[in-house]
Parts: structure tokens; sequence; C-alpha cells
């Protein structure tokens, strides 16, 4: 496959305030010991949704998610059979994608990815359907102009068919800013112990060799909504600093770095730069002084918890991925459209149009 590249990543933070739920369906074929069709469910990018057609049910992910069923006695047995639904459709888009493209066999992979975001303070929503064909972007749905974007020929066809849809388009806006967005408020008040809370890091400097660049490393933090950074005099680094991903940590918690050049720095300025770590609702920031002192090296033994608990973090990113949370391409302006789709508009996941 091409680029296999976690939503998960493309999230992290437009805004301290802003609450998201999100989607991803993915379709295989010729993927060996891997489920044909994964659908994952994220809330403020923490998963609490699952279905496989291994094992054919909707499932909860987080223990909060049993209050749904309060409200909704039959919610997973509604959700089983929608997800199976879109499973048989997904299975037809494959090989109409591979018509479209001209292709036999191989590995392939058709997704979709939606959901919405909403702004606790102020109220404004967003919302995105994208659809993706072997890591490529196919067709997307833009909701500002309620039109669809297609950057691939053979998107074409799926385009003039659902732009003539006007009942389509329609169902798509009101279910991506209006119920989209309530079943959102619904999820953070239930998971509001969970999804609500602040947990502070360690941070630790770490350098391989005394040439080699500083990182400052944070983890154990939640939620991933941070700003790490280098400072000099209170103000940001702009040269030689380099920010590293945010990841997830085993225990539900996040991990991320930033690296400072010092090899331009001379001893006498060390004592003005520091590593600054922002946390969304805490107004405390984490501040370590650039201080060869505190420095852990790349000694024997001391750097071992923090090469696993990287690997670690990289390793969960990848089964979630393998998982079937996403498998996209990002440009620049965020997540291109993506794949081919005669498919039906069924939507697998908890909430949906009929409610």
């Amino acid at each position: 496959m091409k680029e296999f590249i976690l939503l998960l990543l493309f999230c992290h933070v437009a805004s301290p305030v802003t609450r998201s739920l999100k989607y991803f369906y993915t379709a295989s074929s010729g993927v060996p010991n891997f489920p044909e069709f994964v659908v994952v469910g994220l809330v403020d990018e923490v998963q609490m949704f699952r279905y496989d057609s291994n094992t054919k049910r909707a499932e909860p992910k987080q223990d909060w998610m049993s209050k749904v069923t309060d409200a909704l006695p039959q919610y997973w047995e509604r959700e089983t059979g929608s997800c199976a639904g879109a499973q048989q459709s997904f299975k037809a888009n494959i090989d109409i994608a591979k018509q479209r493209f001209n292709q036999t066999g191989g590995v392939h992979t058709f997704q979709k990815m939606y959901g919405c975001e909403w702004n606790d303070e102020t109220g404004e929503v967003n919302g995105y359907d994208q659809y993706g064909y072997d890591g490529e972007d196919f067709i997307a749905f833009d909701l500002k102009t309620l039109t669809l974007i297609a950057p691939t020929p053979q998107a074409v066809i799926t385009k003039h068919k659902w732009d003539n849809n006007k009942a389509l388009l329609a169902q798509k806006k009101n279910y991506l800013s209006q119920i989209c967005i309530e079943w959102l408020k619904k999820y953070v008040d239930y998971g509001k112990s969970t999804l609500q809370r602040t947990v502070r890091p360690s941070v630790s400097l770490l350098q391989k060799t005394p040439s080699s660049p500083v990182s400052c490393h944070a983890t154990g933090f939640y939620p991933d909504r941070v700003m790490l950074s280098w400072m000099k005099d209170g103000e940001e680094v702009q040269d030689h600093m380099d920010k590293g991903e945010i990841l997830p940590n085993h225990d539900g918690t996040f991990q991320t770095s930033v690296q400072l050049d010092v090899s331009s720095v001379k001893p006498e300025d060390w004592g003005k730069y520091e590593c600054v770590f922002q946390l969304s609702g805490v107004k405390e920031d984490i501040i370590t002084k650039l201080d060869p002192a505190v420095i852990k090296t790349n000694n024997p033994g001391i750097n071992t918890a923090l090469v696993i608990g990287v690997v670690a973090g990289l390793l969960l990113l990848l089964a979630i991925c393998i998982a079937g949370v996403f498998i996209w391409r990002r440009n620049n302006n965020g997540f291109k459209p993506a794949n081919t789709s005669e498919t039906s508009s069924t939507e697998c996941v908890p909430p949906n149009t009929s409610q």
C-alpha cells in the first residue's frame, strides 16, 4: 500500500476548546490476516467505538459508552446492523474502483472519514465527509458550499451522481451540522470524567551526543491539546527548532518532543533558553531550563525508559492505524478527498440520520 498515516495525527489541535467526533471506515482486499472491513469512532481523539468484519459486532471501547444504552437500549444491535450493511457497500466500492482505475488483483483499500467539530466557547461548528482509495484522495463533500470535490478523473462519475442527488446532499448537511454535533455533545457529557480531565506530564531534556540537538520530551499528559516549544528570553525560537508529532501512550495519555539545535548556541547563552510546556485547561506552564546538568545523555541505561516509551507509542499508533482508523495522505491544506464510490449513503456509526 502507498502511505499509511493515522488520521489521529491530522487533528492535533485546532483549538483548546474544539471538541471532535470522527469516524473512519476502511475496507480492504488482498490483505492477509486483516479484517476486510473496520469502523472506528473517536471522540476528542479517544477511540470509543469499533466494528470489524471478523467480530461482526459494534462494540464500545470506553466504559462510559455504556451510558448510551440507558436512553437507547437497542443502540449496539442497531449499529451492528448498520455497519454490516455498510460492509457490503464498501466491498462493492472496491470492485467499482478497481474497474475505474483499470486494476485487477493486488492489495486495495477503500476508505471514508467523516465527522464534526464544535467549539464549546464560540459555538462554531464544522464538518467533513471524505473518501479515499489506495491511500489517495478521491472525493470529498464541502459542507460550506454543499458541493463535491473530485481531484481525480475517476471520481467525476461519482461527483455528478451525488451532485444531482439533492436529497443526499441535504442529508449530509443535516447530519454534519446538526445530528453529529448533538451526538458529540452527548458523548462529551457521557465521558466527561475521562475526556475533560487534565494530567500534567513529566518533562526531560535528552541528548544523544554532545553534538546532537537537545530534545525536550514530555510524556504522560492529557488531553493532547498542548504546546511545547523552546523559548529564548521569553520569545519562541524560530530557527534551529524541530517539533515532533503528538503520539499516544499505552495508558491513554500522550507524549511529544521538540528539539533544539545547540551547535550554534554559545555556552554563555544556554541560560537564556528554556523549554515551555503548555497544557489546555491548566494555567501554570512547566518550564525547564536548558541546563547541561539536567540533560540525560545517551549513556547505557539512562535513556532506556525513553526509548521504550517512544517505541511503545509508535507501536500503539501503528496498531490503531492497522485496526482501520485511517490510511490516508495529507497535504498542506488538510486531507484531500479520496476514492470512488457508487456506495449507498449508509452511515454505520452510533449517531446516524435515523435518530
